[in-house]
């Protein structure tokens, strides 16, 4: 294995080490545990679930069964509570410190208790969150757009992330919300699926019940990547949705471009990747469909009117969409509207590890087209 793959590792160990022991610290030290017996149980719980979290991982690409699929998802909710947990406890610190410093008999038990049910109550906020998407609705509107797309709708579903911890009955749920919308294009724009090849097939046969007039569409993101472009393009071939690879098709005047995410280990110019389809005339209205919202000022430069994304989650846990809005800027979620040019992020349908959204509500993303 390459020395950057056990670097990474060696990192992300030591993250997972000392985000236990900050639990493991703040739990003895805020609840007042000082007895070796509630300090050894303590210390294997954590130990426990965070080896049943890294643990997951590893099985979701080997294992294809509905208990593994449970007992994953628990361990993986424990990432995500205890994330929110230790977020609430560094606030319990930030508070009884200061107010210890003012009265020396403060007791921090009350503290670190609030901070168990705030992090409970808001990771059940979270799952919630997940496990019910909405429908954001967008208007946008587009110089020189055909007659026949005025007010007309393209639902976009991003991130759904079907595999090992996104089954297939949320799926389900989300063609049942896409189709009661009746869209004239439904656009998929990557990591449609996630973590295993598994069930490729009995999940793409999910989408097959997609309704609209003009089809479905889909480009790779980056988890098709992982499980295997060929091994998703052949799953999907057997649906009526269409897999656009660098490619372009024209629906009633407009143009849908569909722009594939880079293999690992390659990068991708998007603007000379637009720039080199057939047929593809800047002076008309187009559509771009791009995993991830990066080199905006290049994809403006083409000509492209309207550009569909995802892939930032906005972060999904707290606090991690400061994370997405430094790394991708206001183009981390939702529309930007810039000199003739519209970008749609969609903070996304599905989830990524733990089923759990503590910053942005799941979501399907109704795009109303109107004439500028």
């Amino acid at each position: 294995m390459p020395r950057g793959f056990f670097i990474f590792l060696a990192v992300a160990l030591a993250i997972l080490f000392g985000f236990q022991y900050f639990l493991y610290f703040s739990a003895t030290r805020l609840l007042g545990i000082r007895g070796r017996s509630g300090l050894t149980i303590l210390a294997a719980t954590l130990l426990l679930l965070m080896a049943g979290a890294i643990g997951s991982v590893f099985l979701q690409s080997r294992v294809d069964s509905c208990l593994a699929r449970a007992v994953a998802g628990f361990f993986q909710l424990f990432l995500g509570f205890g994330l929110t947990l230790a977020v609430t406890f560094f606030l319990a610190w930030i508070v009884w410190i200061p107010g210890r410093a003012l009265n020396p008999r403060l007791s921090s038990v009350p503290f670190g208790w609030s901070a168990i049910v705030l992090a409970t109550a808001f990771s059940a906020y979270g799952v919630w969150n997940a496990t019910h998407p909405q429908i954001t609705r967008v208007t946008v509107s587009m110089r020189d757009l055909p007659p026949e797309w005025r007010g007309k709708t393209i639902a976009q579903i991003s991130d759904l992330h079907l595999g090992f911890s996104v089954g297939r009955s949320f799926a389900e749920h989300v063609v049942d919300m896409v189709n009661a919308e009746h869209p004239a294009l439904v656009v998929i724009t990557g990591d449609l699926f996630d973590g295993d090849d598994h069930g490729l097939d009995r999940f793409a046969a999910t989408l097959d019940r997609l309704r609209s007039p003009l089809g479905t569409y889909f480009i790779t993101g980056n988890h098709e990547t992982y499980v295997g472009v060929d091994l998703v393009e052949s799953a999907l071939r057997k649906t009526s949705v269409r897999v656009l690879t660098d490619e372009m098709v024209t629906l009633d005047g407009l143009q849908l471009i569909g722009i594939a995410y880079p293999l690992r280990g390659e990068h991708k110019d998007i603007a000379a990747a637009i720039r080199g389809i057939q047929g593809f005339d800047p002076a008309k209205p187009s559509v771009l469909l791009c995993h991830s919202p990066v080199q905006i000022a290049q994809t403006k430069a083409t000509g492209v009117r309207l550009e569909l994304s995802g892939h930032t989650h906005r972060g999904q846990l707290f606090p991690f969409e400061f994370i997405t809005r430094r790394v991708y800027g206001k183009y981390d979620h939702g529309l930007n509207v810039e000199d003739g040019y519209a970008i749609y992020t969609s903070v996304g349908a599905g989830t990524w590890g733990p089923r759990m959204r503590t910053s942005a509500r799941a979501e399907i993303a109704i795009i109303r087209l109107e004439p500028m």
